[in-house]
């Protein structure tokens, strides 16, 4: 028996279908370990190394800071996170599966599924997310059962956008989970203010998908902070790296995962302030670009936002961010856009460029590419 069979996955239901087998197969101790390979993955060779015992999936990282790791998965840890999502969302349910089946995500709601009963309902995103398709595909789920799904932000966003029969059908679901990329507070009060029942989550490859939803952590899954840096325990965690021994030990030390965050706690929950490495130091001040994207969606018109630092030879860094806007024949309102984040963050965080943009510059499954965001800010005057 192969030690990893791969299963190429392209966003067609065909090709999910296929996965579905494979993982019900390690699930239930029948069959090899998986590794799920989208479309970018395709003819790529299989990563080398033998999978840790027990590890029923190896899932391949985005790679957003720097080589993609191939991340173990027990089915043990996948379990522990589908019954512990199944808890707190009251119940199983059926499941619509409209995210990338290779990326963890897509694959938990595939878990979550099958041991629900029932393999999940699969939209067809093989040429991109279409709202319309989301509304069809909804229309074959039954009728009469608890209904839940996972969103990235730009999915939620594009649904909403549409309004009419996909938006009625997002309405329809009982939870529904974002993930992927920080969910930012204009956009989830535009969404609960719709009737869409939401819940954030926070959590990576190396936690199983989601450990943190609404800001308080699964059951069984732990969090503590590190100088801000959040670490996590539990038992969702990842068995290591495929590979990387080296590597495995430095992050997965005394049973905690050290995660590249930033967070902080507001009573009892989460509060996730981005990536440790986008931290903007601004003339001698930090400030985090998830706290200013945050502000800024929560002014009048700003649909979007991503905020990065630019090299400026006399504060060492500026802040500057890009902005989608409800209006897109408008202009940012420099002065009340800077007058918000300086009342809330400090005059260090307040934006000293600003630029409007169609839509969010994207990688993976729904995260902002902020080298992308750099550049676009650099080649504009």
């Amino acid at each position: 028996m192969a030690l990893l069979t791969p299963v190429p996955v392209d966003g067609s239901p065909d090709t999910v279908a296929d996965l579905v087998g494979a993982l019900g197969a390690v699930l239930d101790g029948s069959g090899p370990t998986v590794l799920p390979i989208g479309p970018a993955g395709h003819g790529r060779p299989v990563p080398g190394g033998t999978p840790a015992p027990g590890t029923a999936v190896v899932i391949t990282t985005s790679g957003s800071t720097g080589e993609p790791k191939h991340v173990m998965l027990s089915g043990a840890a996948l379990t522990a996170s589908a019954r512990a999502t199944e808890a707190r969302l009251g119940g199983p349910a059926r499941w619509l599966l409209t995210l990338p089946a290779d990326h963890v995500a897509g694959v938990q709601v595939i878990v979550r599924a099958l041991l629900a009963g029932a393999a999940p309902v699969v939209q067809d995103v093989r040429d991109g997310f279409r709202p319309a398709d989301f509304a069809r595909a909804t229309a074959r789920m039954s009728r009469g059962a608890r209904r839940y799904t996972s969103l990235v932000p730009t999915q939620l966003l594009r649904l909403l956008d549409a309004g009419g029969a996909p938006l009625h059908a997002l309405c329809g679901y009982d939870a529904v989970l974002i993930g992927g990329a920080a969910l930012d507070a204009g956009l989830h009060a535009r969404a609960e203010a719709a009737g869409v029942r939401i819940v954030a989550t926070y959590g990576m490859s190396e936690t199983a998908g989601g450990c943190v939803y609404d800001g308080v952590p699964l059951d069984g899954v732990q969090v503590r902070l590190e100088e801000g840096r959040i670490l996590l325990g539990g038992p969702t965690l990842a068995a290591g790296y495929l590979g990387r021994p080296d590597e495995t030990a430095e992050v997965f030390a005394g049973a905690w995962f050290r995660t590249g965050d930033l967070g902080r706690w507001a009573g009892p929950r989460l509060e996730v302030l981005g990536r440790a490495d986008d931290v903007i130091v601004t003339g001698g001040e930090k400030v985090a670009p998830a706290a200013v994207e945050r502000v800024l969606t929560t002014q009048p018109g700003v649909r979007a936002a991503c905020a990065v630092g630019l090299p400026d030879p006399e504060w060492g860094e500026i802040v500057a961010a890009v902005l989608v806007l409800a209006d897109p024949s408008a202009a940012p309102d420099a002065d009340r856009l800077g007058a918000a984040v300086r009342a809330e963050l400090g005059r260090a965080a307040v934006p000293r460029r600003l630029l409007a943009v169609d839509e969010l510059p994207l990688r993976g499954v729904g995260k902002p590419d902020r080298a992308a965001v750099r550049r676009l800010l650099t080649a504009t005057p």
